[in-house]
């Protein structure tokens, strides 16, 4: 059986799929998942617990495969990875804001590439190596 490769386009739409999931979910533009459920008049309308089953459902699908393809310390140093790639960005003046919007908007694209590299992981692995992953 042939190992199913992917493409770099393959990897930014996860990349994209996971950033927007973190971002939809919660936000601190006021427009997210948790914004609306929480916003008056406060009540589950057949509308709301759909969005909400469906987004619950998309990070438990994220999440059990980054874990199952990255383990948890992959997962834990790929989050190190990125949060000291940040820490070089304003170390080296690249970023300059230090508001909490910002610190948090920082924070939520880093959490979405996590869990974008965990979507792909497997399959990048799989097409360097000829290693297929089984769970």
């Amino acid at each position: 059986m042939a190992v199913q490769g992917i493409s770099w386009g393959g990897v930014l739409i996860r990349l994209a799929f996971t950033v927007a999931l973190v971002i939809a979910s919660y936000n601190p533009s006021g427009t997210s998942l948790y914004h609306w459920l929480t916003a008056p008049p406060v009540g589950i309308t057949a509308v709301k617990a759909f969005a909400g089953v469906a987004l619950l459902t998309a990070w438990f699908i994220c999440l059990r495969n980054a874990y199952v393809a990255l383990g948890t310390i992959g997962l834990v140093l790929a989050g190190l990875l990125l949060s000291t790639f940040v820490w070089v960005l304003y170390d080296r003046n690249i970023l300059h804001e230090t508001s909490d919007v910002a610190l948090t908007w920082i924070g939520l694209v880093v959490l979405g590439i996590v869990l974008g590299v965990g979507l792909s992981w497997g399959l990048l692995r799989a097409r360097a190596t000829g290693q297929i992953e089984v769970t």
